[in-house]
């Protein structure tokens, strides 16, 4: 059941998060384990599902991507309404289908992509703390918009450190494997106070976002008029060949001013490679660290996450950055 909300304790209409009393000690001890270590049973994965957390960022000189969640702002808020580091481990699950379930009592919560959710047959909402039971079953059904959706457990997912991330990167092959049935996580015990939040209500996702870039570092490879062609109000799509590394996007044609190799220079997430072919790539957090296609322009890092709830079929535009925004 979701913490009720106390009206009586809200600090500000404005503030879009309903704050909740602790419940009574005797109701929940989520911080005193039995003998045996509390776990997540992984029993349907949906299409993907992979641990992340916010990645190993600082190592691309030595040929290590950040990787970690695609949409940050959404694993930092579900730890947060568990009372966790920001930081902690959690589960990414890619458009639904994901099923486990908890072999002692927990407090969880899910953001991210809106879905249906349900904890061994009763609905809940998400973007709140929910209490669950020993051998409870949590089912996040499809999507209604967004890709990407994030459990979070208090105590965190207690997987094997690799190079001081717990992220899975599925393009080096660093950190755990993908989820599959019969796969089974810890549950740790590291965490902060107690959340008082019961509800912490999000913005819905646009139907066709607009992102903010950044031009170059190569976009004098291209014809003229390339980045106005980029930023051009027809958009472009998002196909279905997309995926942790990269979304391969369909639109306006992007021609190559010169015709030699580009030799291979570090990437970032957000870049927008450009391949012979005319048809741009937004990299990801899997992304490879170098590249050998020009890079015409790179969405502001605050718009990344929006870009990766983008679902095939949708349309994204782009738009230059004002000055104050490239500053930040």
């Amino acid at each position: 059941m979701n913490a009720a909300a106390d009206p009586s304790s809200t600090d500000s209409p404005k503030s879009g998060i309903l704050r909740a009393p602790r419940p009574p000690a005797d109701d929940f001890r989520l911080d005193i384990w039995a003998s045996r270590p509390p776990t997540i049973e992984v029993l349907a994965t949906g299409p993907s599902a992979t641990v992340q957390d916010l990645g190993r960022p600082g190592l691309g000189e030595l040929g290590v991507g950040a990787s970690g969640a695609l949409d940050r702002p959404s694993v930092r808020l579900a730890n947060r309404l568990v009372g966790n580091p920001e930081g902690h481990a959690a589960i990414e699950a890619t458009l639904g289908g994901l099923r486990v379930r908890f072999t002692q009592a927990a407090l969880i919560a899910v953001t991210g992509a809106p879905c249906p959710l349900s904890i061994s047959g009763r609905g809940e909402g998400m973007y709140a703390p929910i209490h669950v039971y020993a051998g409870d079953e949590l089912w996040l059904g499809a999507p209604t918009s967004g890709m990407r959706s994030y459990l979070a457990v208090r105590g965190g997912i207690e997987v094997p450190m690799v190079l001081g991330a717990r992220a899975t990167d599925t393009l080096a092959g660093l950190g755990p494997a993908p989820l599959a049935p019969g796969s089974a996580l810890t549950i740790g015990t590291r965490t902060l106070a107690y959340p008082n939040v019961g509800l912490a209500p999000q913005p819905r996702y646009p139907e066709r976002p607009v992102l903010r870039v950044l031009p170059g570092p190569r976009d004098d490879w291209f014809v003229d008029g390339a980045l106005a062609a980029l930023c051009d109000r027809v958009g472009y799509e998002v196909t279905a060949h997309s995926n942790r590394i990269g979304i391969r996007l369909a639109g306006p044609e992007l021609a190559h001013r010169r015709v030699r190799e580009l030799p291979p220079e570090p990437t970032v997430t957000g870049a927008l490679q450009v391949p012979p072919a005319g048809q741009p790539i937004l990299f990801l957090a899997d992304h490879p660290v170098t590249g050998g296609y020009p890079v015409i322009a790179v969405v502001h890092p605050d718009d990344v996450p929006l870009a990766a709830q983008a679902r095939p079929g949708q349309r994204i535009r782009f738009a230059l950055a004002t000055h104050p925004e490239r500053q930040r």
